[in-house]
C-alpha cells in the first residue's frame, strides 16, 4: 500500500507527459497535488494521535526548503530569459551575411558556438543560435534540425548548471563534486556523439574528410578535458561556459570563420562588437569565479542560507546577477525600450520557473515524506540489484518527457539516492548518471524537436523526424548503462 501510493504520484506525471495532452505546467501540478496528498496520508498513517500535527511539521519543513531550492533555479530562468531578449533588442546579433558550410565551421558551429550559447542562457537558446547560424551555412530542412540538437550536447552545465546544481543538492553533493563525474561520463558521450556527427554532416552535404576527422577530435578531446578542468577547479556554472568561449576564439583566429587565413582586423573587430554581451558576461563571470580577491570578496556578501542542507544565495556572486546587470547595459546602450524588454522577459520566462517550482516542491515531498526511500525499497525487493539498471532508464525518460534537467532531476533524483543507499552503491556515481543521462536526453525532448521544427517551418510529422534523430539517445543511454554494469561489479 504505501510503495503503491508514494508511486502514483510520479505514475501519474509520466503519464500526463507522455499522453502529449498535457504540458510540463499541467503535470508538475498535478503531481504536485498528488505529491501532497499522498505524503500526507502517509504521515498521517505511520502517525499516533499526533497525526495531524505529524503533517503540519511536514509541510513547515518541507515547503521552505522546496521554495528556498527553486529559487536558485527561478533567479537564472528569469534573468537568463531577460539577458536573452536584451541580446535580442541590441539587434545586430549575427555578424556577416551567409557564408559557404566547410567541417570547420560546422563543427564550431555545433559543438562550440552553440553550447557555449546554452550553457550562458539556457532553455534552447543554443538551439536557436544554432539554427539561425546553420542557416547562414546554408544548411537547413531536416539536416539542420539534427545538426541544431547538439546545441544540447553539454546541457549538464546548460543554464550555468542549474539542474546539475539541483540534482547535486537533492543527492546530498556539491554541485561541482557532480559536475566532475558528469564530466567523466561525458567523454564517451561525446565520443560517440561525433561519430554520428560525421554522419548527419555527410547527410547535409558537407562530407568531413579523414583528415578533418581528426582534427575534429583532437578538438573534441581539448574541449571535454578543459571541461573536466573547470570542474575541478572552478564552478561548475562556468565549466562549460569557460571552455567553449576559450575554444570559439581559438577557432576564431585560426580562420574557421574566413575563406583563408586569419580574419582580418575589420572582421574580428565587427564580430567582436556582435558578441560583446557574451564575451562581457563571460569575462565576469569567470573573474568572479577565478580572482581570488574577487572570488572572495563577493561569495561571502550578503550571502544567504536558511537551510543547512542547502544551497547559500550570494546575490552578488550569483549568475543571475550578472546576466540581469550586463542585460540591462545592453538594452540601455542599444536605447531600446526596458519596460518592453521586461515584459517580454516575464512572459517568456514565467511557465519555466512555474514548472520548476512545481516540481522542486514534489521533489522535497518525497524525500521528507519517506515515499523515494520506499520506492526505492520496492524496487530492491523486486528486482535485487538489478533494479540500479533501471537508474538510466528513468533518467532518459525524464529528461525526455520533461525537457529540464532542473525538472527531471526533481522529479526523480530523490528516489535514485534513495536506490544507491539501498542497494549499497556509490550514491554519487548513480546522481551522475542520473544527471548525465536526464540532461543529454532533454535534446530529444518534444519541446525542442517541436521548436526546431516551427522555427524551421518543417511539414514532417514528429514519427519523421524521430526516425531520423533517435540515434542521438544512444550515447547518453549506452554510457549510463555501462557506468552501473560498472559499479554493479565493482561493489
Amino acid at each position: 500500500m504505501t510503495t503503491t501510493l508514494a508511486l502514483l504520484p510520479l505514475l501519474l506525471v509520466l503519464a500526463l507527459l507522455a499522453s502529449g495532452r498535457a504540458s510540463a505546467l499541467v503535470a508538475g501540478l498535478a503531481g504536485l497535488a498528488a505529491t501532497l496528498a499522498a505524503s500526507a496520508t502517509l504521515v498521517m498513517a505511520a502517525g499516533d494521535a499526533g497525526g495531524p500535527e505529524a503533517v503540519a511539521t511536514l509541510f513547515r519543513r518541507e515547503v521552505p526548503a522546496g521554495l528556498w531550492l527553486s529559487w536558485h533555479v527561478i533567479a537564472i530562468v528569469v534573468t537568463g530569459v531577460f539577458f536573452h531578449r536584451a541580446t535580442q533588442a541590441r539587434g545586430g546579433a549575427a555578424a556577416g551575411g551567409a557564408r559557404e558550410a566547410t567541417p570547420r565551421r560546422l563543427f564550431s558551429v555545433c559543438f562550440l558556438l552553440a553550447p557555449f550559447a546554452e550553457s550562458v542562457t539556457g532553455f534552447g537558446v543554443g538551439y536557436i543560435i544554432a539554427l539561425a547560424a546553420l542557416r547562414r551555412l546554408g544548411i537547413g530542412g531536416l539536416p539542420a534540425l539534427l545538426l541544431g540538437l547538439y546545441s544540447q550536447s553539454l546541457v549538464p552545465w546548460g543554464a550555468l548548471a542549474i539542474g546539475t546544481t539541483v540534482g547535486a543538492t537533492l543527492a546530498g553533493m556539491t554541485a561541482n563534486e557532480l559536475g566532475l563525474l558528469c564530466a567523466m561520463l561525458q567523454i564517451p558521450i561525446h565520443l560517440l556523439y561525433l561519430g554520428l556527427y560525421w554522419r548527419f554532416a555527410r547527410e547535409a552535404g558537407v562530407p568531413v574528410p579523414a583528415m578533418q576527422k581528426l582534427d575534429d577530435a583532437a578538438w573534441m578531446a581539448v574541449l571535454l578535458a578543459l571541461v573536466w578542468l573547470a570542474n575541478l577547479g572552478s564552478d561548475a556554472e562556468i565549466a562549460a561556459a569557460a571552455p567553449t568561449a576559450f575554444l570559439l576564439a581559438l577557432r576564431f583566429w585560426r580562420g574557421d570563420w574566413e575563406n583563408e587565413g586569419r580574419p582580418d582586423l575589420a572582421r574580428a573587430r565587427a564580430t567582436l562588437r556582435a558578441s560583446a554581451p557574451y564575451v562581457a558576461l563571460t569575462l565576469a563571470l569567470c573573474a568572479t569565479r577565478l580572482v581570488t580577491p574577487l572570488h572572495d570578496l563577493l561569495k561571502p556578501l550578503w550571502a544567504m542560507k536558511p537551510f543547512d542542507d542547502q544551497p547559500a544565495f550570494a546575490p552578488f556572486y550569483a549568475p543571475g546577477f550578472w546576466l540581469l546587470s550586463i542585460g540591462v547595459a545592453v538594452v540601455l546602450i542599444a536605447r531600446a525600450p526596458l519596460g518592453r524588454v521586461v515584459a517580454e522577459a516575464a512572459r517568456g520566462a514565467w511557465r519555466a520557473s512555474a514548472v520548476t517550482l512545481a516540481f522542486v516542491l514534489m521533489a522535497e515531498f518525497y524525500v521528507g515524506s519517506g515515499m523515494a526511500m520506499a520506492i526505492a525499497e520496492a524496487l530492491r525487493g523486486a528486482a535485487g540489484r538489478g533494479a540500479a539498471l533501471g537508474v538510466p532508464l528513468f533518467a532518459a525518460v525524464g529528461g525526455f518527457l520533461t525537457g529540464s534537467g532542473a525538472a527531471a532531476n526533481a522529479m526523480l533524483m530523490p528516489m535514485e539516492a534513495a536506490l544507491a543507499h539501498a542497494l549499497a552503491l556509490d550514491p554519487a556515481w548513480i546522481a551522475a548518471v542520473q544527471n548525465s543521462v536526464t540532461a543529454n536526453l532533454t535534446m530529444l525532448s518534444p519541446i525542442r524537436v517541436s521548436m526546431g521544427a516551427a522555427i524551421l517551418a518543417l511539414s514532417a510529422s514528429d514519427a519523421v523526424l524521430y526516425r531520423r534523430a533517435w540515434p542521438l539517445a544512444l550515447p547518453p543511454l549506452v554510457t549510463g548503462f555501462a557506468a552501473i554494469l560498472v559499479l554493479l561489479a565493482s561493489s
